[in-house]
């Protein structure tokens, strides 16, 4: 923490805290169909899987509203594209992710144009932190607007090129400050794309109003309400933007509409209640102590996408760096079937060579010689089993099996038809039906309570308001008097301060704050 007490750490924040109280936002607040999440994650998972689904399909139904400002997306990356110049891709965490994935998806589908030039370059997606970001997740970025303006220019980002920026809630710094740099150095406007209402944001986000009052960005409001788990905008919102960004960028030459309503008679059409047994398999494999290694050939970076989030949202372990020797272990790995060692594996993640910000002064983990420490080959299972000996090690496989995409957990087989769909909607579905699968195993592991994200790890502005909030809602709950911001403020920094990693700083909190409300009533 700096060599700073914590009483000095929460004046710090709360001399700022007026920049990230965004519970106002309803990306932040909880959703009122899915306050049973954490028990029927428990005791109905054919329940949670139909209720998740559902706020899935409401989410996908408000885009269909929304096709025409797609279209309008889609008209700006085809005159890019027309007249020689890129497009750029930038988020932040699972916007960041999703860019990424976008660009995998635009270097599968493109070869070289009718007189012989590549067209796999003009695409080119960043986020905060670099690539490292994709599978080890660095929150702290995105509370710099500079950070996203000097990545903009270290991309190569010039004058004609196009920059598609996605932020869940509006009001990302890093991704602002990339949007604004990128509207200064192109005539080419940027494209601005979030998931909260205008109104609330321009009230109540003043960042968010200078992109909104500048003629030179243009903004898309893709507003979904409320996140299936609080918060969790890896969730819902992210599903909607990367049909949306994709669909304008994949799929150009034609109406974003009809793809939209394609892709949701495609999840309305497919049964995902099989997922129900793969999620009691996996959260029992953990309960027991046990190790996971999802096994992958065609749709890595997706997979990869889904297990990376997994470790911010639930206050896991990241990713091992399978060369160090370490206290502690990730739940769960990645391994490419077909990459022969690590260099291959992340060409093959990204469809091309990683790029590192290298930017040690400001996180050593930025750097290529960390990157490349990561191995997702296929000797990655052999690797786990030396560094977690006496452990058990078990194997989720996800393929394409003919016309279906097949998923294989111990004694459980299933497979996706798949036949027919684009490749955008098959990496989506996967997604979110990943996303449903994590959610649901964690909240058998208990980690989170009712709807709440009671596990989240507050490494930035915005997750420490959210823990904030978190403590208030379950301080009311327990019938407590509110507490004031500033004082759960206080007490939060304390939290972390003793909390071992992993803890759940948020419940810590909340038993302390209780313990002593109970203690003075007592007195």
């Amino acid at each position: 923490m700096g060599g700073k007490t914590s009483d000095e750490l929460a004046r710090d924040f709360l001399r700022v805290a007026h920049l990230y109280r965004l519970g106002i936002l309803p990306t932040e607040q909880p959703h009122p169909g899915t306050a049973g999440l954490s028990h029927w994650a428990r005791h109905d998972l054919p329940r949670a899987v139909d209720v998740l689904k559902g706020v899935d399909m409401s989410a996908l139904k408000t885009l269909h509203g929304r096709a025409d400002n797609i279209d309008r997306l889609a008209a700006a990356v085809r005159a890019t594209l027309s007249a020689g110049r890129r497009i750029f891709l930038c988020g932040c965490g699972a916007t960041g992710r999703l860019s990424l994935s976008l660009e995998f998806l635009w270097r599968q589908e493109n070869g070289n144009d009718q007189n012989g030039k590549s067209r796999r370059d003009q695409v080119r997606a960043f986020m905060a932190g670099g690539d490292i970001a994709l599978v080890h997740a660095l929150e702290g970025f995105e509370d710099h607007p500079d950070y996203g303006a000097r990545h903009l220019e270290q991309m190569g980002f010039t004058d004609g090129d196009l920059l598609i920026s996605c932020t869940e809630g509006g009001e990302t710094p890093y991704v602002i400050g990339a949007t604004e740099r990128a509207a200064e150095l192109s005539s080419n406007p940027p494209y601005f794309l979030y998931c909260n209402a205008d109104s609330i944001l321009a009230t109540h986000v003043e960042r968010f109003q200078r992109v909104y009052d500048n003629k030179g960005i243009n903004n898309i409001c893709l507003d979904v309400g409320p996140m299936a788990l609080a918060g969790s905008t890896r969730m819902q919102a992210s599903t909607v933007l990367q049909l949306a960004v994709g669909a304008a960028l994949l799929h150009s030459q034609t109406s974003a509409g009809p793809l939209i309503e394609a892709y949701i008679d495609c999840i309305a059409n497919t049964d995902f209640s099989f997922l129900t047994d793969f999620i009691a398999a996996e959260a029992g494999i953990y309960a027991a102590g046990e190790h996971l290694t999802y096994r992958v050939r065609d749709y890595g970076i997706t997979v990869l996408t889904d297990t990376t989030e997994r470790a911010p949202t639930f206050s896991l372990v990241p990713f091992d760096q399978l060369k160090e020797r370490l206290p502690a272990h990730s739940l769960c790995y990645v391994a490419l079937d077909d990459a022969a060692d690590p260099e291959d594996a992340w060409t093959r993640l990204l469809n091309r060579t990683p790029h590192s910000l290298n930017w040690p002064e400001v996180d050593t983990r930025t750097t290529s010689q960390y990157l490349n420490g990561f191995d997702f080959s296929a000797g990655a299972t052999a690797q786990r089993q030396k560094q977690i000996p006496g452990r058990r090690h078990h194997e989720f496989r996800i393929r394409r099996s003919g016309n279906g995409m097949e998923l294989r957990l111990q004694a459980l087989t299933h497979t996706v038809p798949v036949s027919g769909l684009p490749e955008l909607h098959q990496h989506l579905l996967l997604k979110q039906m990943l996303n449903i699968h994590s959610t649901l195993v964690m909240g058998r592991l208990g980690r989170y309570k009712s709807n709440l994200m009671t596990w989240v790890s507050p490494t930035n502005g915005k997750l420490i308001d959210r823990a904030v909030r978190y403590v208030q809602h379950l301080l009311a709950h327990a019938g407590e008097a509110e507490r004031t911001y500033e004082g759960v403020v206080h007490r939060l920094f304390v939290e972390m301060e003793r909390s071992e990693p992993g803890e759940p700083v948020v419940l810590r909190t909340y038993r302390a704050l209780l313990r002593r409300s109970r203690e003075r009533t007592l007195v």
